[in-house]
C-alpha cells in the first residue's frame, strides 16, 4: 500500500498532471456539474481581445520576454540586477547562476499576495511600489545588500544557516512593513524561508555539491541533468517539486511524500489514492519559469517551454471572473471571504490554469503563431497576467482580485 500511495503522490509532482486535471475539471464544468461556478465560453473571445490589446500595448513589436521574476527587478527600463551583476567577476558562468539562483527563489518565496495597502517606498525613485513589483524590488535590495548572505565579502548569496535563523524582525525591515505599512501574511514568509534554509542545510548533497548548502546549488544539479547542454522545462519544475516540497507548510501528503501546492475538490474522482486530488503548484511554476533565464544565461538551452501551465493565482483568474467567462453559482460569493482550502478556490484555480490554454490557442490563432514562436511564458507576461490586472484596477478601488481569498502568505 505505501509503495502505491507514493507512486500514486509522484504522479502529482509534475506539470503534467496539473494540466491534466484542470482540464478534467474545465470539462466537468462545461457539462455544468461544478458547485461554484457556471463556464460562459461565449465570453472567451473577450478575453482574448483584451490580452491582444494589452500585450500590443506594452510590447507594440510583439517582443515578449517570459513570464518570471526577473521582470520585477526592472523599473522604467532600469535594469537592477543587471546592473549589479555586471559589475561582478565572476569566476566562472556557474558562479553567477547560483546567485542568480539564490536570489530567484529567495525573492519567490516571499512573493505570496502583499495585499493592498502594502507599498515599497523605492529608495532610488522615491516611488511607493506595491504588490509583486515592489515585492520584487524589496527582495533584490535585501539580497543585494547581503541580508541572507553568512559572508560580508560575498553579499550575493542565500546560505542555508542565514535563511533558517531569519527573523520576522530582519524581514520587517527588509520590506518596511510597519503598522501604517502592513504587509498580510509576514510570519508565513518567514516561517517560508526558515523551512527553505533549514532543508538546503539537510540536504548538502543536493544543495551543497560545490560550496556551502545553499539555493543556488540547485543549479549544478540541474545542470548536471542537461543533455547536450539541453533541458525541458518540466524537468525544472520536477526538481524543484522533489527537493522542496516537504518546505510548505500544513499541507496534504500521500505515501509520506508532502504534496505541496496541491488541493482536495469533490469533483475529481479516481480509482486510485489520488482522487479528489488537484495539484496546482502555482508558487513552484512561477519559480521554475524564473529559473529559465539563469540557465540560459549559463549556456543551456532550455526546451518544452510549454510543458510548464499557466499559473493559478489570482491576476490570471481574476481575468476571467472579471471579464465573465466564469461566474458564481451563488452571487454571494463574491462578498464572502474563501479559505485557500476551499472548493470554490480550488476550483477556480484549476480552471484559471485550463482557460489559460485556451486564451493561448486562440491568441495564436489570430496571430498566425505557433507554440515555439509564442509560448505560454510570453502570453502570461503580456498578457493574461496584466490584463487580469487591469480589470481589477478598473472594477475595484483597491484593484483586488473579485475573490477574496484569505492568505497565509504561501500560496498567492
Amino acid at each position: 500500500m505505501a509503495n502505491s500511495e507514493t507512486s500514486a503522490a509522484l504522479s502529482l509532482l509534475n506539470a503534467r498532471a496539473v494540466r491534466e486535471r484542470a482540464h478534467r475539471m474545465l470539462a466537468i464544468g462545461l457539462d455544468d456539474r461544478l458547485p461554484n461556478f457556471r463556464i460562459h465560453l461565449d465570453r472567451m473571445d473577450d478575453a482574448v481581445d483584451l490580452v491582444l490589446q494589452t500585450t500590443r500595448k506594452a510590447y507594440p513589436s510583439f517582443e515578449v520576454p517570459f513570464h518570471s521574476r526577473w521582470r520585477h527587478f526592472v523599473m522604467n527600463g532600469d535594469n537592477r540586477w543587471a546592473d549589479i551583476a555586471n559589475q561582478i567577476h565572476w569566476p566562472d558562468r556557474a558562479a553567477r547562476a547560483r546567485a542568480e539562483f539564490d536570489l530567484a527563489i529567495v525573492s519567490v518565496f516571499l512573493d505570496a499576495g502583499a495585499g493592498p495597502s502594502w507599498r515599497y517606498h523605492d529608495p532610488k525613485t522615491g516611488t511607493p511600489i506595491g504588490r509583486s513589483e515592489g515585492l520584487g524590488l524589496a527582495s533584490l535590495a535585501m539580497f543585494a545588500a547581503g541580508a541572507f548572505s553568512a559572508d560580508p565579502r560575498q553579499p550575493l548569496r542565500a546560505d542555508a544557516e542565514v535563511l533558517a535563523n531569519f527573523s520576522v524582525a530582519e524581514l520587517e525591515r527588509g520590506l518596511q512593513v510597519s503598522d501604517s505599512n502592513p504587509l498580510v501574511g509576514l510570519e508565513g514568509r518567514v516561517d517560508l524561508l526558515r523551512r527553505l534554509g533549514a532543508l538546503v542545510a539537510s540536504k548538502a548533497d543536493v544543495f551543497g555539491s560545490f560550496d556551502k548548502p545553499r539555493p543556488g546549488g540547485l543549479f549544478d544539479r540541474l545542470a548536471a541533468q542537461a543533455e547536450n547542454q539541453q533541458l525541458p522545462a518540466p524537468a525544472i519544475l520536477s526538481e524543484l517539486l522533489r527537493e522542496l516540497g516537504p518546505i510548505w507548510p500544513s499541507r496534504l501528503t500521500l505515501g509520506g511524500i508532502a504534496l505541496g501546492d496541491c488541493w482536495k475538490h469533490p469533483a475529481l474522482t479516481t480509482m486510485d489514492a489520488t482522487s479528489g486530488l488537484m495539484p496546482l503548484h502555482k508558487l513552484s511554476q512561477w519559480l521554475a519559469y524564473s529559473l529559465i533565464e539563469p540557465l540560459q544565461t549559463a549556456g543551456i538551452r532550455i526546451t518544452d517551454i510549454d510543458g510548464l501551465t499557466g499559473l493559478a493565482e489570482y491576476r490570471n483568474g481574476g481575468l476571467f471572473v472579471d471579464i465573465g467567462v466564469l461566474g458564481f453559482r451563488d452571487a454571494e460569493d463574491a462578498q464572502r471571504d474563501h479559505e485557500v482550502a476551499s472548493s470554490l478556490v480550488v476550483e477556480w484555480r484549476a480552471l484559471t490554469v485550463a482557460l489559460l490554454d485556451r486564451v493561448a490557442d486562440g491568441l495564436r490563432q489570430r496571430l498566425g503563431l505557433d507554440a515555439t514562436s509564442l509560448p505560454l511564458a510570453k502570453i502570461l507576461e503580456g498578457g493574461t497576467w496584466a490584463a487580469g490586472r487591469l480589470l481589477a484596477r478598473e472594477r475595484r478601488a483597491d484593484a483586488s482580485p473579485p475573490i477574496k481569498v484569505i492568505s497565509d502568505g504561501t500560496v498567492f
